[in-house]
């Protein structure tokens, strides 16, 4: 089955966030301040989103943030195939350079991608993360 990717309602993006990221926890807890001014982009299989990226831009950057898959999907390509599309599209926006907080234990994921570790890091939630960025174009 072809895996469509596309921009999707914030609404859409934050269903999939709580299922993933917090669904023991208010509704609230996934969205962000500035979703409304982030690109949300998802894959479906068949016409179920499986996965969510977003996107915010400033000038010739941007970071992407609150990347989840659902459980059942992870290890099929999904995550992967959304984040090679989010950093093809921001290309095309002339974005020079792109990065993200990553969990730590998931820094290899974004290295197959050209991210790298910029020596910066913190904890949030006692998860352990690390900033991770990449040139563009």
């Amino acid at each position: 089955m072809e895996t469509i990717i596309s921009a999707i309602h914030k609404e859409k993006a934050w269903e999939l966030r709580h299922k993933v990221m917090g669904p023991e926890k208010h509704f609230d807890f996934i969205k962000l301040a500035d979703d409304d001014t982030g690109i949300h982009y998802g894959p479906f299989k068949g016409n179920d989103l499986v996965s969510v990226i977003s996107l915010f831009v400033s000038d010739e950057e941007a970071q992407f943030r609150k990347f989840a898959t659902l459980s059942e999907e992870q290890g099929k390509g999904y995550g992967s195939a959304l984040l090679q599309y989010v950093l093809i599209a921001a290309e095309k926006l002339g974005i020079k350079k792109i990065w993200c907080n990553a969990r730590k234990n998931k820094a290899a994921f974004y290295q197959k991608f050209g991210l790298h570790e910029t020596g910066e890091s913190f904890k949030k939630e006692d998860k352990e993360y690390v900033i991770m960025e990449r040139e563009i174009g």
